[in-house]
């Protein structure tokens, strides 16, 4: 598993089972993956359907900063989101508690 598919297959994947992640996020985020398998992709949740695209396209609310491996760690539930984010290994720009605790509903 790498940031590709946690992004294009199962985020979206997760969206349509539970549309009302989309409506409670309703915002741009971008994310900045670094390493091997990373990359940029934007994350639309104002859209009812095609959340996912690669690029860092609109102006987001906010830029998750991570590197791979750890976004998979995060995602395999290997490694907790909040000490990550303590122990600077994933950055919010600008830091929104608020719709990163929307985005974790949705990551977890």
């Amino acid at each position: 598993m790498n940031s590709k598919d946690i992004l294009e297959t199962e985020i979206p994947k997760v969206l349509a089972e539970k549309p009302e992640l989309a409506k409670d996020i309703n915002a741009i985020i971008h994310f900045d993956i670094a390493g091997d398998g990373g990359g940029k992709w934007t994350l639309d949740t104002t859209k009812s359907e095609g959340w996912v695209s690669e690029g860092l396209n609109g102006a987001s609310k906010m830029t998750v900063i991570v590197s791979n491996e750890d976004f998979v760690k995060i995602r395999e539930k290997k490694l907790n989101a909040q000490m990550a984010a303590m122990q600077g290994k994933l950055k919010f720009k600008p830091m929104d508690m608020g719709l990163a605790m929307k985005l974790a509903k949705l990551l977890g």
